[in-house]
């Protein structure tokens, strides 16, 4: 056990992190689309991404304080400090997947975050139709909050 299986396990986690963002553009692409019918396959896609990357970081955080031990580090050390503690070419290739790592997570969180206001607005725009079609409506009160007010004339009756 050593610095080259901390490398492989980087190397994987990188490899799980870029598929995070590739399943999460996925999942984006379905959403802007409107098709809403794949919406729950793609979720669950990154959700066995997100599994798959949760138990590659335990394996890492245990060889990871396995080689930082050897380097008489403390356990759970960052990439940086166990990079500054090892020789070359490990201390080279831990700043890189370091590097690449806040990258990656920087951009997962971009598509993340700009996903879920697709989300909410989506559900705003559910909500609104929903309620047109009751009769009801929602207006805001001055102080923010919603407020039902006098229900209109249903679309189904007017068809009807």
């Amino acid at each position: 056990m050593g610095l080259a299986e901390v490398s492989t396990i980087l190397w994987r986690e990188r490899e799980l992190l870029e598929l995070l963002l590739f399943k999460l553009e996925e999942e984006q692409l379905v959403l802007t689309s409107g098709r809403t019918r794949w919406l729950t396959r793609a979720t669950k896609e990154v959700e066995v991404v997100l599994g798959e990357i949760r138990r590659t970081e335990l394996a890492r955080a245990v060889e990871v304080d396995t080689a930082a031990a050897a380097f008489g580090l403390g356990p759970n050390p960052s990439l940086n400090k166990l990079a500054d503690a090892c020789p070359e070419p490990w201390s080279g290739l831990l700043r890189e997947h370091r590097k690449a790592f806040l990258t990656l997570t920087a951009e997962i969180t971009q598509l993340a975050d700009l996903s879920r206001e697709l989300l909410a607005s989506g559900q705003q725009a559910t909500r609104e139709t929903l309620l047109s079609l009751t009769g009801e409506s929602q207006t805001y009160t001055p102080h923010g909050s919603t407020s039902s007010s006098v229900p209109r004339a249903r679309l189904m009756d007017e068809v009807l």
